[in-house]
């Protein structure tokens, strides 16, 4: 391992590479639930050093691992200590944005929130935006395909992505970085990583698609009475909006409740006596016509009793203030640690028989349990956090079967847009038939004959020559 080291570190240079005390002073899970267990953390800077690490850790038989932001909630970046991670913090180029064709290239490293500034000085949009922004990676939300709070309007990260970069298993460069929305040549190979979360290459650059900035945004926050009105309220709004309704987040009171009163740092926009609320949002590009529709449409629903109380922001302020409702995980996580989060896909008719299912069930076993429900029921996703006072293994496991068992009835997603890593990967079966398990095990096969990267997520497969 010292001379394998030693050779990577003449690839990457001495600022390339950690090992020791600088491997477990860092996390390799969210939240962090110890220290990572590498033999070393490779940082390189190009995809040429990534290539020829990989080229090294195939010729040895040597497991690795892909660490982004770390956000993931799936241990999708989980190591053993026979792994080396390469992490792709220092992969951080960003090019100028092409304005005609509404492009921009970026290298995996990348923040999110990177890529909404600069698409913002040029007038643009890059969509994609989860609570994580600020931590997360454009490498790691493509390896994840990543949702989050504009999938109703624009798709998740696969709808955003044009081109790709990536290295395989054996350092072999993969370079399909199209630049063109319309590209029908054969296989769409950028499709191969693309939420395969590190398992089949290494994403090191990628072509983003941009959008018009939105010069209007309309935010609500509105009190919802029962889930049929949800369903319905969905239904009004994207008909009245005419297209331009992009955000549509539902809290459960549980959710609501706990985050206004955890400190009182949000204040109180609506009583949190209401059994559900809506955070819906539409853009578009002229402020007063599109206030004055999004009026219209509110006073629809409220002819149509689909809503009993509302606020609607009159400032970007008070827009920002909404949303820090919706995303304020770090009071959740606070307040229900420890807890286990799950991120589930739907029906939206069946979201709320499914929910209350969950919690009898839970509540059989663990009475005293506490759950949160909140999501992006826009686009048939909801998330659940549970806690039962424990994070040992069997009990979360009895946990998983509750949640994922239920959900077989109703024939949903086990994840909507987190991925599968070492947390889901028992229950795949359920959303996954076992021809679909079967091709994708052949590609894996394929691609990483070796079973070096990422070894044991989505599904177990044997590492070494002898895959």
């Amino acid at each position: 391992m010292n001379s394998l080291l030693a050779e990577i570190g003449a690839i990457v240079g001495p600022a390339g590479i950690l090992t020791g005390a600088d491997v477990t002073a860092r996390p390799d899970t969210c939240p962090p639930m110890g220290p990572c267990q590498a033999k070393a953390i490779v940082r390189p800077a190009s995809t040429a050093e990534v290539s020829a690490v990989l080229k090294l850790c195939h010729a040895r038989n040597q497991a690795v691992v892909t660490h982004g932001g770390l956000t993931g909630l799936v241990n999708g970046a989980r190591t053993s200590s026979g792994d080396i991670v390469i992490s792709l913090e220092r992969m951080r180029k960003l090019e100028p944005v092409d304005v005609v064709n509404r492009t921009l290239t970026a290298e995996a490293g990348v923040p999110l929130q990177a890529l909404h500034e600069a698409a913002e000085k040029a007038d643009l949009l890059f969509p994609l935006d989860l609570g994580a922004r600020g931590s997360c990676t454009i490498g790691g939300n493509i390896a994840t395909n990543a949702g989050g709070n504009s999938v109703i309007r624009y798709g998740m990260v696969r709808a955003q992505v044009l081109g790709i970069e990536a290295v395989l298993a054996d350092g072999t460069i993969i370079s399909s970085m199209n630049t063109v929305i319309k590209n029908n040549t054969g296989y769409d190979l950028k499709q191969l990583f693309i939420g395969s979360e590190g398992t089949l290459g290494i994403v090191t650059r990628a072509v983003l698609r941009l959008w018009p900035l939105p010069r209007s945004r309309q935010t609500a926050l509105v009190a919802v009475t029962d889930f049929a009105r949800v369903g319905r309220l969905l239904r009004v709004m994207d008909t009245a909006l005419a297209g331009t309704l992009s955000a549509y987040e539902v809290l459960w009171n549980d959710f609501y409740a706990l985050i206004v009163g955890h400190n009182r740092k949000h204040g109180l926009p609506l009583s949190d006596a209401y059994p559900y609320y809506v955070l819906l949002e539409a853009t578009g590009s002229h402020e007063d016509i599109d206030r004055d529709r999004f009026e219209r449409a509110m006073e629809e629903a409220l002819e149509q009793e689909l809503i009993v109380d509302a606020v609607i922001a009159q400032s970007r302020q008070q827009r920002g203030d909404l949303w820090a409702i919706r995303d304020d995980i770090e009071s959740l996580f606070a307040a229900l640690h420890p807890l286990i989060t799950f991120d589930i896909s739907l029906g939206i008719t069946q979201m709320n028989d499914y929910v209350t299912a969950v919690r009898e069930n839970l509540r059989v076993q663990w009475p005293h349990y506490r759950m949160v429900v909140f999501g992006h029921v826009g686009d048939g996703n909801i998330h659940l956090v549970v806690t039962v006072g424990s994070l040992d293994v069997d009990v979360v496991h009895a946990v998983d079967q509750v949640v994922y068992g239920t959900l077989k009835a109703y024939q949903g997603v086990i994840s909507a847009e987190h991925g599968i890593g070492l947390s889901k990967r028992d229950f795949l079966s359920i959303s996954r038939n076992a021809e679909e398990i079967h091709l994708m095990k052949t590609l894996k096969i394929a691609l990483d004959p070796k079973g070096i990267l990422n070894p044991g997520k989505i599904f177990p497969l044997p590492q070494g020559d002898n895959l």
